[in-house]
């Protein structure tokens, strides 16, 4: 029996809100399923999807991620709510903690029980989206909310918006398993962490829900780069895993997969600020595993392997040490090489 294709998305970090959406609107034209916003310390992903809910008209437009931390719990499920206003029902809605500094550091949050924090976080959200049909009272050991509305409260376009949750260790990714629609894994995940580890933790979540794993819709954020120049393919691709190894929190899972002398040299150049020296630590063999990178066939048969081990695929152009014209141009490469196979199109 074939391997199921798996459908394709695109997320890019590098840009303003206006190219993002514009990059949206031509991934839309090319038949791609979904189009995300990741979200940093210098781009919001509330502002970025309603730009891209404006340009596009059927593909989905996704988070990936929007912070669970530094929002109100009433925050997030109105902005989302809004959100799937304004895209006629199309709205994915990722969520996630980041690191642990991250929380702490960034968002001023107790650091403590992020899955904990997210297993709550997610049920209360679907009722505050049913907030029409009963107030929402809430004691728990992350979240109060004691909402009883003040004027009639109309339905929202959906009361079922799907949430994603991303996760890195295993019992963050429980937590898709658990409560969420789906899961949004990690650039540092290869198709065998994937296939095995991680499948493991979200049926274990899912068993302890009493659910089918099978209703997780399965989602893979993939560093891809394509040139005419394999090896310059290659290196923009180090660069970005570099960027994303760097932190201490991702060591475990680069040992778990067999690099953990190359997550140690990264961190060691990042430490000393030599940031060339983080790209030479990335070996070829952590370049195959974890990413695409090659010339326009070789990227569009690489991208292959991911069918029957991701449900959705959300190809990511690198951006670290790159100037503003590669950047754009590795974008408008990845929309006409790692477009899916050719459907029914937007005219």
């Amino acid at each position: 029996m074939p391997e199921r294709t798996a459908t394709r998305g695109i997320t890019v970090l590098r840009g303003g809100v206006a190219q993002i959406a514009a990059a949206g609107a031509e991934a839309e034209r090319r038949g791609f399923d979904a189009v995300w916003s990741p979200e940093f310390y210098t781009r919001s992903a509330v502002v970025t999807l309603t730009r891209l809910a404006a340009e596009t008209r059927r593909t989905r437009v996704g988070s990936s991620i929007a912070y669970g931390v530094g929002r109100s719990p009433l925050t997030i499920a109105t902005e989302a709510r809004s959100l799937d206003e304004v895209s006629g029902g199309r709205l994915v809605l990722g969520l996630g903690t980041g690191t642990r500094r991250m929380m702490s550091d960034w968002h001023g949050v107790d650091p403590e029980g992020p899955a904990s924090r997210m297993e709550e976080l997610v049920p209360l959200l679907r009722r505050l989206w049913r907030l029409h049909e009963a107030p929402v009272r809430h004691d728990g050991r992350f979240y109060h909310v004691n909402l009883t509305p003040t004027a009639e409260v109309d339905a929202p376009v959906r009361t079922d918006i799907p949430v994603y949750t991303a996760g890195v260790n295993a019992r963050m990714v429980e937590v898709a398993g658990r409560v969420a629609n789906g899961f949004l894994g990690h650039p540092l995940f290869s198709a065998g962490y994937l296939r095995g580890p991680v499948a493991e933790a979200i049926a274990a979540g899912a068993g302890k829900a009493e659910r089918d794993p099978a209703e997780v819709e399965v989602c893979g954020v993939l560093i891809c780069a394509v040139a005419d120049d394999e090896e310059q393919a290659r290196r923009e691709v180090a660069g970005q895993l570099a960027f994303y190894a760097a932190p201490k929190a991702y060591g475990r899972v680069l040992a778990a997969q067999g690099f953990d002398a190359a997550g140690a040299d990264i961190r060691a150049a990042f430490a000393a600020g030599d940031h060339a020296a983080m790209v030479a630590a990335v070996p070829d063999e952590m370049i195959d595993a974890l990413a695409v990178a090659g010339t326009p066939s070789q990227v569009a048969e690489r991208l292959r392997r991911y069918d029957g081990v991701l449900d959705h695929v959300i190809v990511y152009p690198p951006s670290f040490r790159l100037d503003a014209h590669r950047c754009d141009e590795l974008v408008a490469q990845l929309l006409e090489h790692a477009a899916p196979q050719p459907r029914e199109r937007l005219t």
